[in-house]
């Protein structure tokens, strides 16, 4: 047999099926392809592998749902509680519609009224006319001590009026300034259109120590009257050092927790929550017993020669008692994130520094530090957020100089009844507040936050 007869290309072409030519286009021209594939019929077992795929598709919207649903009570605690408080006190804020609705006519004049000189007999007329129509005789007295936040002396001003408003006659531009000479007076209506604004930007100029003119035009307040930018800046101020402190006498502390025993770490920690199962006022309380000038600590200093008898030292009713009993108070605020991060930390980084020539201050400060940054930074936050907002202590211990925000809040609140007044001042803190959290998110972020 010839060696081609048997090969591929010899065989193939000695038959006529050779790879090119007619017989083989002839060949594949007559097979007939389907136009698809039969469609695929599912079995039993591709029905038995795609169940849990469905029962998954099914039951996750429901989780979903049940989850919202218990989560509803936590939401209304939130909204009723926390939300609509809030808003309420931003509402109080900028609105303030008593004045408005006692002296409708005046308010609709002045509305009008450019405040460059006195105004027309038409708002003399509608002062007259909204005083002589009051509901009961006890709005005068209301209406006064509204508009007395505006300028002193309109309380008294305004119930001498009302009492005397049906006896006046008309050309009552002559007839009220006769009745007292405060209503020939432009600071006299400048306070009045003022006050009877139902919508207002008064109360946060006032706690920006600003005010309105004469002219209605923006200026700063006397000098008399310059508190709160000063007591803004003291907050801020007392809050940063509170945090200070805390961190320098929180991290070792949390250090030695994260790497004690286990019976000495419980130990500390039983001594570092002990305080919060006793009274805020209790622990303010006792502090004035220990820093009074007859107190335990002065008493000690004495005994030990440190101080004279008549030397002792005043550690309460001044910033010195605030700035000490904030930061025993707010410590544990401070611990407790450090401690969650640094419990993390396994302790053979510090021996991998050291093994690769790092000095124990160098292995701490590049190892170990930026691996604490997230509690520090939580730590800090959160001992600066509550520090602001910190009213018993201060009250307390504070004295005069101790005295921060959130006392005046409280005294207009309680005692000067501008409720107004102090729900911007509580406004201005809040935003203050959340400016802090969204500069702090922009630098440090806040998914690296470490509460515990």
């Amino acid at each position: 047999m010839q060696r081609g007869s048997s090969g591929l290309g010899g065989g193939a072409h000695s038959h006529g099926i050779g790879l090119h030519g007619a017989p083989l286009r002839s060949a594949v021209g007559r097979i007939v392809f389907p136009s698809r594939a039969p469609p695929y019929r599912e079995d039993r077992f591709d029905r038995q592998a795609r169940k849990p795929q469905r029962v998954a598709a099914i039951a996750t919207p429901r989780k979903t749902r049940n989850g919202l649903l218990l989560t509803l009570p936590l939401l209304a605690f939130i909204a009723v509680f926390f939300a609509a408080p809030i808003g309420a006190m931003l509402w109080r804020s900028v609105s303030n519609p008593l004045p408005a609705s006692l002296m409708p006519r005046t308010a609709a004049v002045l509305a009008s009224w450019d405040a460059q000189a006195l105004p027309g007999e038409d708002a003399f007329a509608a002062v007259v006319e909204d005083l002589k129509n009051l509901p009961n005789k006890q709005d005068a007295a209301r209406l006064g001590a509204q508009l007395n936040f505006e300028l002193g002396g309109l309380n008294s001003l305004m119930r001498k009026t009302a009492r005397e408003a049906g006896k006046l006659t008309p050309l009552y531009a002559a007839s009220l300034a006769k009745l007292d000479a405060a209503w020939g007076k432009r600071a006299t209506w400048a306070a009045l259109s003022v006050g009877l604004q139902t919508f207002t930007a008064k109360n946060y100029l006032a706690a920006l120590d600003l005010r309105y003119g004469e002219d209605l035009s923006v200026i700063q307040a006397p000098d008399r009257d310059r508190l709160y930018i000063m007591l803004f800046v003291r907050t801020a101020w007392v809050a940063a050092l509170v945090a200070a402190i805390c961190l320098v006498l929180g991290y070792p502390l949390a250090h030695l927790l994260a790497t004690a025993g286990p019976k000495t770490a419980g130990l500390l920690m039983i001594l570092l929550l002990l305080p919060f199962w006793t009274s805020l006022l209790v622990r303010t309380t006792a502090w004035i017993v220990l820093l009074q000038s007859q107190g335990v600590v002065n008493d000690a200093l004495v005994w030990l020669g440190v101080i004279s008898d008549e030397g002792r030292i005043q550690l309460v009713y001044n910033m010195t008692g605030t700035l000490i009993a904030m930061t025993q108070i707010l410590l544990p605020f401070m611990v407790l994130p450090l401690y969650s991060v640094m419990k993390t930390i396994p302790p053979v980084y510090l021996k991998a520094a050291t093994s690769m020539g790092a000095r124990p201050f160098q292995g701490f400060w590049r190892v170990y530090l930026p691996m604490t940054m997230p509690g520090v930074a939580a730590g800090v936050l959160l001992v600066f957020i509550l520090a602001v907002g910190y009213y018993i202590t201060p009250a307390l211990v504070g004295g005069a100089s101790g005295q921060l925000i959130s006392n005046w809040i409280a005294y207009h609140m309680q005692q000067s009844l501008n409720w107004g007044l102090a729900a911007a001042l509580g406004g201005l803190l809040l935003f203050g507040v959340i400016l802090l959290y969204l500069a702090f998110n922009k630098i440090a972020g806040a998914d690296r936050l470490r509460f515990g």
